[in-house]
């Protein structure tokens, strides 16, 4: 493995750590200060910290199923892995490093509440829109989905794609 590898490889495993540590802070404070209190308006009618906990996916889907969504973030480490280990370390992939480096804490976070709770704590909750409650590793999630979209669609071309391409055996 090249040096300039292994300088991308270390970035992203630091990253990846100060993110899960930011997302598990984040509901350390909310278990601490919220769980059984009121919520925490920030904007009257708006936007409020509100502790909640999620026994299921996204939008509270699939209650009770943690051995499922276990695998799920397993299988995405995994596909992470894979694209990392393949990616090239021109600076061009920067941007795709830093979004699979956002699914994975997003994934990770969440997966150690599941592990050690059984639920996940939600906090972020936009009243106007009756959204549902949500946390950081969620909004890494989404943020980082939404850019690989984009990403895919208007930055890179099929050839910067080709480098993760499975190889053919002979």
């Amino acid at each position: 493995m090249t040096k300039q590898k292994k300088s991308m490889l270390a970035s992203f495993v630091i990253g990846f750590i100060i993110l899960v540590g930011l997302d598990q802070w984040t509901k350390g404070l909310v278990v601490a200060h919220l769980k059984g209190s009121k919520p925490y308006v920030i904007w009257d009618g708006v936007f409020e910290f509100f502790y909640s906990e999620n026994r299921g996916a996204a939008f509270g889907m699939m209650q009770e199923k943690q051995l499922f969504f276990f695998l799920i973030a397993l299988a995405v480490l995994g596909a992470v892995a894979y694209l990392m280990l393949r990616m090239p370390t021109d600076r061009r992939y920067r941007p795709l490093s830093v979004c699979l480096m956002m699914v994975s804490a997003g994934a990770v976070g969440n997966m150690i509440d599941r592990v050690t709770q059984g639920y996940v704590v939600d906090f972020l909750y936009f009243k106007l829109i009756n959204f549902p409650i949500f946390n950081v590793a969620d909004c890494y999630v989404t943020i980082a989905a939404a850019c690989l979209v984009l990403l895919i669609m208007f930055y890179y071309k099929d050839e910067d794609m080709a480098c993760f391409a499975l190889k053919k055996k002979e």
